[in-house]
């Protein structure tokens, strides 16, 4: 499939900034699953300070935003070519290591609740169909919610109130992965839809390493394993590592956010 995707993202700031630096992870990368056929990134009132790939293997761009600006628009638009492997990525590697992929985070630290979806996954049969037993597990614990957690909710917080979005969904399947002696990851990127084209969001979901298979998508929002309508953004321990954009800003007053976004095939 061929995914044609405008992620546009403004920041404005009702006093003039003395500075503001955000951290963007919006630019895809050629992969078993994926190849990017065109890509760019534009700013507005602001520019690009640097761009390296971090120990994850994502493409990062530090954006400074002018200084004295009183907004910050950032606009991710391209098109992508992709794959359905029944979400297996396989045995794809870069510098971290998998023990790495096995350490908890304080996102998705387990505590009492997380520890019990993992006890209550059977054990038995496959490691595979261990992990889709578990993502069924998971969203029978925490049905999806809008509106009710944050950026910034615990996996373990997100179990206790019983709801959440395909952050919390990916963050608490992460941690029982790991409670079950499983790599796990955080998979952040973008979803062709069925019913619209206009989104509020990008997606979310995880992955764990199979023996002999490799890394395997679980969506656990969605109860499949990602197909061609999937694509990748970045990858880490958690959501914050592969968060799309996150940074700071020196300046008083306050800062509201605008996002559109359109996936289409």
């Amino acid at each position: 499939m061929r995914i044609k995707i405008a992620h546009n993202t403004t920041y404005i700031y009702d006093h003039p900034v003395s500075g503001a630096l955000q951290q963007v992870r919006l630019q895809p990368v050629d992969g078993p699953l994926q190849q990017v056929r065109n890509w760019d990134i534009d700013v507005e009132h602001g520019s690009v300070a640097a761009s390296y790939r971090d120990h994850h293997g994502n493409r990062v761009s530090l954006i400074c935003a002018d200084e004295g600006a009183t907004g910050l628009t950032i606009t991710a638009r391209g098109e992508v070519d992709t794959e359905d492997k029944a979400g297996v990525l396989g045995p794809v590697y870069g510098r971290a290591p998998l023990w790495y992929f096995q350490q908890s985070t304080a996102l998705t630290k387990a505590g009492p609740l997380i520890k019990a979806i993992a006890d209550g996954v059977p054990n038995q049969g496959s490691e595979l169909e261990k992990m889709h037993l578990l993502s069924a597990a998971v969203l029978g614990a925490v049905p999806y919610t809008l509106n009710e957690t944050h950026t910034e909710t615990k996996a373990e917080e997100a179990a206790g109130q019983g709801s959440g979005v395909c952050q919390d969904h990916a963050n608490i399947f992460i941690s029982a992965a790991r409670l079950l002696g499983f790599p796990a990851r955080y998979v952040s990127g973008y979803l062709v839809m069925d019913d619209r084209i206009d989104q509020d969001a990008s997606h979310a979901w995880a992955e764990a390493h199979i023996t002999g298979l490799g890394w395997v998508g679980f969506d656990v929002s969605n109860q499949i394993s990602p197909d061609e309508r999937y694509v990748r953004l970045a990858i880490g321990r958690d959501a914050h590592d592969a968060a799309p954009i996150s940074g700071l800003r020196i300046g008083h007053g306050e800062e509201s956010l605008i996002v559109s976004l359109q996936v289409q095939q």
